[in-house]
């Protein structure tokens, strides 16, 4: 009769371990979940009403930016901060969104 010798916790933890067969398959399955949405194109009118919005924020309103940001639609609502035309950014609270990618703005009422 042959006497087993104690595993340590190290090795039993091992053969609890989940096995990948293949590396990188949940990552590539995730990345086809992913819908990928076309950036819509405003018109010229929706543009100067969208400019004039921009141009109305004043620093302290709570705002919805509505904006595409990698292959989707992100909506997020926040404390307006500042505006850089110069660079071309809206800043709502520590987020900078891209002004070319903002589809619309709503300011909440006070």
């Amino acid at each position: 009769m042959a006497i087993r010798t104690k595993m340590s916790r190290e090795q039993r933890a091992k053969q609890f371990m989940p096995f990948a067969a293949l590396k990188g398959y949940e990552d590539a399955l995730s990345k086809k979940e992913k819908v990928t949405v076309p950036k819509i194109e405003v018109s010229d009118d929706y543009a100067e009403i969208l400019d004039q919005t921009i141009n109305s924020l004043q620093k302290g309103n709570i705002i919805t930016v509505f904006y595409y940001s990698n292959d989707e639609y992100v909506k997020f609502t926040g404390v307006f901060v500042k505006i850089d035309k110069t660079i071309g950014y809206l800043q709502v609270v520590n987020r900078k969104i891209p002004i070319s990618d903002i589809y619309s703005i709503d300011i909440e009422k006070k």
